[in-house]
């Protein structure tokens, strides 16, 4: 088995892009979902609610991060140097570091709404929770419970082929359900590697880093958006609930936590410890 993809996201529900290596941290990635999108109310903006966030895509910088869209001149947006004083409402955290006017300006005007970009300092201030999988002193980005989400290309197989069944039976055209429907970090690839087997992994290592299990990752309805058209559909939902349904979710994926620091990169060998 060996790391097949990937990837980052900057900002919280918007678009990321494909890496061939990054450092682990033990909050995950470095860079990884360190900026979110908020109201003026500070309340966190995701693409479940507003697809339009899914036409951004970020890159990293140096100290930063560039916004880009179709249509418009791409936007170099700084860390914020000054003190947490932007009252946001994710679990576990209360304020995060505003952005320049410039970066607010620019999503506001791509999304269509008044919006602000927001930076989150030192992720120690939001600890992982402990009902998903944290331990003591666990750091957290701003990603919705887990350092890093784990799939595997095997399981994607699978339901695709879960979907096309699915579709013959309807008299529909199949759509192949690509990856980026799950935003994954890191994605594990291998002739041998069954379908789902990661529903087991409890201890992992890949590269110079270790990881262990924190929980499946059940899936919401960001999943049936599609990312290049925006258009909302009923799958992968639907063939998860066909076929990954317990405890009233559906599963694709697991979250796992670094137990040390490192580095990363595609092509790199996973190897199952526990």
């Amino acid at each position: 088995m060996h790391v097949g993809e990937l990837n980052l996201f900057p900002v919280k529900s918007l678009r990321g892009v494909s890496v061939e290596s990054a450092d682990v941290e033990r909050l995950g990635l470095a860079g990884d979902r360190r900026w979110m999108v908020v109201d003026e109310r500070g309340e966190t903006l995701t693409a479940r609610k507003l697809p339009a966030m899914l036409a951004i895509t970020v890159t990293l910088a140096p100290r930063g991060i560039v916004l880009h869209t179709a249509g418009r001149a791409p936007l170099s947006v700084p860390e914020p140097a000054g003190r947490a004083d932007t009252a946001v409402t994710l679990s576990r955290l209360e304020v995060a570091t505003a952005a320049d006017a410039r970066a607010h300006a620019w999503l506001s005007e791509v999304l269509g709404r008044p919006v602000r970009l927001v930076w989150l300092d030192d992720p120690s201030r939001r600890p992982m929770s402990q009902a998903h999988g944290g331990g003591p002193g666990d750091p957290l980005s701003l990603a919705d419970a887990g350092p890093l989400l784990l799939t595997t290309a095997s399981s994607l197989r699978q339901l695709d082929a879960w979907a096309v069944e699915e579709a013959h039976a309807r008299g529909e055209a199949p759509a192949p359900i690509v990856m980026e429907r799950f935003r994954p970090n890191l994605v594990v690839a291998g002739d041998d590697v069954e379908p789902f087997a990661e529903d087991a992994w409890g201890r992992l290592r890949i590269g110079d880093v270790e990881y262990r299990f924190a929980e499946h990752c059940d899936r919401c309805v960001l999943t049936t958006v599609d990312p290049h058209t925006r258009l909302r559909g009923k799958e992968p939902l639907r063939s998860l609930a066909l076929h990954r349904r317990w405890d009233g979710k559906v599963w694709f994926g697991i979250r796992v936590v670094p137990v040390g620091a490192g580095r990363v990169a595609v092509g790199d060998e996973v190897v199952v410890t526990g």
